[in-house]
């Protein structure tokens, strides 16, 4: 009887430490994680940056004639705006980028999924996407003006290859990283080539895609910069090119501002769009 008085004494005693240990260990794997993510980080970086400007300028520490101050750059992107110039440069330079863009993007996940999904177009196309990577795509300009001329349709070409390299090699990655297990479960469960696709093929592949994809929007405004200085007559390349040659560096300035705007708008975007339709992963940044 007194035996059985201790051992319930005990266990009672004991009951309540379970749930505290629990939460010691929650709190413990949180640490571990980075933390609750806040909304508008990302503009941290180039907030300080931006700040580090204004104060070094403002204290006379930059030369103006080499980098003019940001009101000074405000300014000029205010009257070449109001001028017509600004917004016309834009124009050309997003449509050129848009095009390119849609066609590396086709091309380059038609590519990966008939390397991906089939040995026969593994073995025709993967060496030969990796040939074409080796080879330095600005490199590629003189040939391409031999053989397109040197108007519009080399450049949307050479954006296009910047594109759908980095799209294809993500995109094939993850489509080879797929586990065999789930194609060995999509046979047991008898699913058509489609059905495959749609359930296992493509959720499996969208990361590598996403992360492909921010590489290509990056590289299309990497490639746009330069060839709009090789025979242009317009877009943002052209403006820096143009004010180069007059020592103009606040329109260089402008040029180099616009051009990072929508570098962080369009990575800002891929990324809202891969968070919403990756949604159903728990991954260490979500």
């Amino acid at each position: 009887m007194t035996t059985h008085t201790t051992t319930t004494t005990h266990t009672t005693a004991a009951a309540p430490l379970a749930p505290v240990e629990e939460a010691r260990q929650v709190r413990r794997r949180r640490r571990l994680a980075p933390g609750r993510r806040l909304p508008t980080t990302r503009l941290i970086g180039p907030a300080v940056v931006l700040a580090l400007w204004v104060v070094a300028s403002a204290a006379g520490l930059l030369d103006p004639s080499a980098i003019p101050a940001p009101w000074t750059v405000l300014e000029t992107g205010s009257r070449l705006w109001d001028a017509g110039t600004l917004p016309d440069d834009i124009l050309t330079s997003l449509q050129r980028a848009a095009t390119g863009f849609a066609i590396g993007l086709t091309g380059g996940i038609l590519l990966a999924l008939a390397s991906g999904l089939t040995r026969t177009g593994e073995a025709l196309i993967d060496g030969t996407v990796n040939l074409n990577r080796a080879i330095p795509t600005l490199g590629l300009i003189p040939l391409f003006i031999l053989w397109l001329g040197i108007g519009e349709t080399f450049k949307i070409a050479i954006i296009a290859i910047v594109v759908y390299i980095p799209i294809y090699l993500n995109t094939h990655a993850a489509l080879s990283g797929i586990d065999s297990r789930f194609v060995e479960l999509a046979e047991v469960q008898d699913l058509s080539k489609v059905q495959f696709i749609r359930q296992v093929v493509i959720p499996g592949a969208l990361p590598g895609f996403f992360v492909g994809l921010r590489l290509g929007v990056t590289g299309s405004w990497l490639g746009l910069v330069v060839l709009e200085q090789i025979n242009a007559t317009s877009g943002l390349g052209y403006m820096m090119f143009q004010a180069q040659n007059y020592g103009q560096t606040d329109v260089i300035l402008v040029g180099l501002v616009v051009y990072g705007v929508f570098g962080l708008l369009s990575d800002s975007a891929v990324r809202i769009i891969e968070r919403r339709v990756l949604s159903w992963r728990r991954t260490l940044s979500s």
